[in-house]
């Protein structure tokens, strides 16, 4: 596993909270089980959303082009707090050429990650005031369900942080859930590890993807319709304007 050298810096990247930072390591050994028993209202386990996830990541890579100043073949890609690696096997289908980096704040997280997927990809643990990282290393920077666990005075620090990693003529896409929906209100306070999450609303993250120095920065609402409604799913391509989906991402450019 890869450690920067600042290991312990004044601040950190991601909650200098000892309690919080243990409760990550503790819950990465029940991380699937609890994740899927908190979505049991949507009728769909974990691997769906984060599939849902990365095809949309995908979908962005594609839509850069090749070419100078754009992103190649084979893309550098950063899972920023990654966890216990679920998104890697959707990585491996979805952009199987990518040189996947997954960076977390939690040291057992990314043990177990290694563990099972340790030939796939790298790891990162980010410890440090920076991320551990040289200027314009990735092509795409993704960020899946983490700024609701970053404090918001700290959001500002670690969109600049990501804007320095990603190249010139890459992307960063950042998922999180949609505040505006009462069913995922419900979800997220009914799971374990969100019980100090605060959700934010996608306008905010907006304004800060942008401030932050990323440009053409858009947002998307997705997830509009649970299990029980699987069969109108075709009509999510056409609804991102709409701002009650369970989740959205913003995407920006360097």
């Amino acid at each position: 596993m890869t450690t920067p050298s600042d290991a312990a810096p004044a601040e950190r990247l991601l909650p200098n909270d000892p309690a919080r930072e243990a409760e990550f390591d503790v819950y990465a050994e029940r991380y699937d089980h609890l994740l899927n028993e908190s979505l049991r209202l949507s009728g769909e386990r974990g691997e769906y959303f984060t599939d849902y996830k990365i095809r949309d990541l995908a979908r962005l890579w594609r839509s850069l082009g090749r070419g100078p100043g754009t992103v190649p073949e084979n893309p550098r890609v950063l899972d920023f707090g990654a966890g216990v690696g679920a998104s890697i096997p959707s990585f491996q289908q979805h952009l199987p050429a990518a040189r996947l980096t997954c960076a977390d704040v939690s040291a057992r997280s990314l043990q177990l990650a290694e563990r099972r997927f340790g030939t796939v990809a790298t790891f990162a643990l980010c410890a440090g005031a920076e991320l551990p990282f040289a200027t314009d290393s990735f092509d795409l920077a993704y960020a899946a369900c983490v700024f609701h666990h970053i404090p918001a005075e700290r959001h500002a620090g670690v969109l600049r942080e990501l804007h320095r990693v990603v190249r010139p003529g890459g992307a960063l896409m950042l998922y999180e859930h949609n505040p505006w929906n009462p069913v995922v209100v419900r979800v997220v306070r009914g799971c374990p590890f969100d019980e100090r999450a605060i959700l934010i609303p996608a306008p905010a993250l907006r304004n800060k993807v942008r401030e932050a120095g990323f440009t053409q920065v858009v947002t998307t609402h997705r997830v509009f319709f649970p299990r029980p409604l699987h069969a109108l799913r075709w009509l999510e391509q056409w609804l991102g304007w709409l701002p009650l989906g369970a989740q959205y991402h913003v995407v920006g450019r360097k």
